[in-house]
């Protein structure tokens, strides 16, 4: 992959996440912590509505924090482009999420002019111990 420069700042990627997604939605879409060439980090601080019985972080609230990242990094590179959209989604549980902030690391294996392949990571005190790891495909605007 060559070097890959950002377009967007933290501010202003979180500032168009906000308005992309309806306020009711704004707790469960985490934050964006840095962006980076190729990357982009987030952070989710989960509440009780994001449970599932054990305790444990839902699996559909960590699809869609892997959702909101892989979107995420491709906005830092393309620009807010509210129509990049997600074409494929395949997420593996390694294991339990607990009620804890649950981080998000972004990375683009592939940015191509109609599609971009992103790699997202998930992980909660270490980043080694992986909670979940997923692929996603983002149709990107013409």
């Amino acid at each position: 992959m060559g070097a890959m420069v950002p377009v967007m700042a933290v501010e202003a990627l979180q500032d168009f996440l906000l308005g992309a997604f309806p306020p009711a939605v704004h707790n469960r879409i985490g934050r964006v912590e840095s962006i980076a060439p190729g990357r982009v980090r987030m952070r989710l601080d989960p509440d009780a509505d994001c449970l599932r019985p054990g305790d444990l972080v839902s699996g559909p609230t960590q699809m869609g924090l892997v959702d909101v990242a892989a979107y995420a990094v491709v906005l830092a590179h393309i620009g807010p482009q509210p129509m990049a959209v997600t074409s494929s989604l395949t997420m593996n549980f390694l294991r339990g999420a607990r009620m804890a902030p649950v981080m998000a690391d972004a990375v683009v294996l592939k940015l191509g002019r109609r599609l971009a392949t992103i790699d997202v990571r998930l992980w909660q005190d270490d980043a080694d111990a992986l909670v979940a790891q997923a692929t996603a495909i983002y149709a990107l605007p013409a």
